[in-house]
């Protein structure tokens, strides 16, 4: 085996590792999501939705998608299996172009998530101005503090500063609109999303092409299967 196949071993154990990683936290995240009690509690809303099963569905079986793809790579480099190469390589074309297109239809549908955004923080945030519930203070601190904004335009409530991002009174009712916040930052992060969808492709890429190379090395080696 020559320096340049010796190099992109080391690379594929090092990329299927951190993908074997990843594959795993997808998968406990999907069934925290989906089974965890704590979750209904966290959030106070109904979860029981074909959006919120669809959404755990796809994490699961992403998770376990990539978890295939990561002991395939690992088994093939570290043991110099053709065959798992060979099915390691044809997945991992197919999650490149998977990747691609996703990043793709992340930019031209980043409009329309950013809307259904707005528009669940705002029932979410209606829904508290009468009932007051403790998880839905939560969801909105989150919002809150992850945008940088409060309320839905106009007077906020004195009890929902409580769930404003710290700060002086002047800043408190001062803030930005959330539902105008979250549009404006999809709209102006879209393209960054695109390049991180892109930026994925291209070390998955990487490893497509590492993968042949080890490949086609390993053939020249009659001793290995």
């Amino acid at each position: 085996m020559d320096a340049c196949a010796q190099m992109c071993k080391c690379f594929l154990i090092l990329f299927n590792t951190l993908f074997a990683l990843l594959g795993f936290g997808l998968v406990a995240l999907g069934l925290w999501l989906r089974f965890g009690v704590e979750t209904q509690g966290l959030f106070d809303i109904d979860l029981n939705t074909t959006q919120f099963t669809i959404g755990v569905s796809v994490l699961v079986v992403t998770g376990v998608l990539m978890l295939v793809v990561a002991v395939l790579g690992d088994y093939g480099a570290c043991n110099g299996s053709k065959s798992a190469l060979g099915v390691f390589i044809g997945l991992v074309s197919c999650l490149v172009i998977v990747e691609i297109a996703a990043g793709v239809l992340a930019f031209t549908m980043s409009t329309h998530v950013a809307d259904e955004l707005a528009n669940f923080y705002i029932s979410i945030y209606t829904q508290y101005l009468n009932t007051r519930a403790q998880g839905q203070a939560l969801t909105l601190k989150i919002f809150h503090n992850a945008f940088d904004c409060c309320g839905i335009g106009g007077p906020i409530e004195v009890f929902v500063r409580d769930t404003c991002p710290e700060g002086n009174f002047l800043k408190q009712i001062t803030f930005s609109s959330c539902p105008g916040v979250i549009k404006g930052m999809f709209q102006s992060k879209a393209p960054l999303v695109f390049g991180g969808f892109l930026g994925t492709a291209g070390v998955m890429l990487m490893a497509l092409v590492c993968g042949c190379v080890l490949n086609n090395s390993l053939k020249r080696s009659p001793f290995l299967y």
